[in-house]
């Protein structure tokens, strides 16, 4: 009999660590499972899906570029907050294995501020920068978290329609991505109670990709400086954080944190999180 199994899918799908991930996580539980990448492009996405709707060892699936949004009119029904950010990351069969979509990126992406989430701050901004998948589960989980968010993209258009459609009840701020480029001389005033953060929710800085254009003079001291790329999993965008003294959160912190929730939904177990360590280091091999 063929095992479980679950998978992420997407076009390309190659440089996805999610089979890494969760594989890790199966051996270490000794689940008698596995999980796959499978490369879907947009022609193929509903014929896949009903396909796999009949396959009772399918467990699921994850989804990446460029799917999140483009898969959600396939699907049965759609669950929070996946509703909320407009993008499915998380796809399984419920009753009758009707297909339902959620999205784990906000409560991975939150994951690692945890403890900073838990304070009590006077004031509370976060910098995004880039306008698509990734920025529209960080707007959606901050806005929810009384941020005053400023969102930079190369479109500000897009960033204003953004915040319009995802955190419509606060003063936010939508820029063009080259006011970060350049110095700035602002004098910040005290952040003492504040929690700030800059994100680079972009692909900037990938391989393969620009860098990302970002002068540490936009930070006000003590900044959370926040990365979701993860190649290379040590940015130039976080370097540059670092050498400016301030505190640092890399891509496989929201990778590891959106997928342990998938693989609760797909497995039945939630994932042995005391072997994170073990984990990154095989992630970043």
């Amino acid at each position: 009999m063929t095992r479980a199994y679950a998978e992420v899918i997407g076009d390309p799908i190659a440089q996805s660590k999610s089979p890494a991930i969760h594989n890790f996580w199966l051996g270490k539980l000794g689940i008698d499972a596995e999980y796959r990448a499978c490369h879907v492009r947009a022609d193929e996405l509903a014929d896949y899906l009903a396909a796999r709707r009949e396959d009772l060892n399918w467990r699921g699936c994850n989804v990446t570029m460029p799917h999140k949004q483009t898969v959600m009119p396939l699907l049965y029904s759609v669950e929070p907050p996946a509703d909320a950010i407009g993008a499915v990351n998380t796809i399984y069969p419920a009753f009758d294995r009707l297909l339902a979509g959620t999205n784990t990126d906000a409560a991975g992406f939150l994951e690692p501020l945890a403890a900073d989430l838990a304070q009590t701050h006077y004031f509370r901004m976060a910098r995004i920068i880039g306008t698509g998948g990734a920025a529209r589960a960080i707007i959606t989980a901050l806005a929810g978290h009384g941020f005053t968010l400023v969102v930079a993209g190369r479109d500000p258009g897009k960033a204003r329609a953004l915040l319009d459609e995802l955190a419509p009840k606060g003063e936010h701020h939508a820029i063009d991505i080259a006011h970060f480029a350049d110095p700035t001389d602002f004098a910040f005033d005290d952040r003492e109670a504040c929690c700030d953060l800059v994100i680079n929710a972009s692909l900037l800085g990938m391989q393969g990709q620009p860098p990302l254009a970002f002068d540490w003079s936009h930070a006000p001291p003590g900044s959370i400086a926040y990365d979701v790329v993860t190649a290379p999993c040590d940015t130039a965008f976080l370097q540059g954080a670092r050498a400016k003294g301030h505190r640092t959160i890399d891509g496989l912190s929201m990778l590891i944190g959106q997928a342990a929730a998938a693989f609760e939904r797909f497995f039945g177990a939630p994932p042995p999180r005391e072997h994170d360590a073990e984990l990154r280091r095989i992630l970043t091999q």
